[in-house]
């Protein structure tokens, strides 16, 4: 699989007020955020970078005051889901 990175200057990377443990983990949630609120990447792909499951990615949508874009598509989607259920 074939990857992008991103090269962040040790000088900034230390200035950030993420623990090192963390910082990782931290920049891809919000490269993800960032990019499904400006509507570059779609809900299931900025979840799938951030590596979470779809309710935790919608609640940290949540706390940053990031709406979900919900449309007809997703909800005929989700309908179908349920009935099989």
């Amino acid at each position: 699989m074939e990857s992008v990175c991103i090269e962040i200057p040790e000088k900034i990377a230390f200035s950030l007020k993420i623990p090192k443990s963390e910082l990782q983990e931290r920049l891809r949630t919000e490269l993800a955020i960032r990019l499904y609120q400006k509507g570059i990447l779609g809900f299931g792909k900025a979840r799938e970078l951030a590596s979470l499951n779809k309710w935790l990615f919608q609640e940290i949508l949540a706390k940053e005051n990031v709406p979900v874009n919900y449309d007809a598509e997703e909800l005929e989607k989700d309908l179908k889901t349920m009935e099989r259920l």
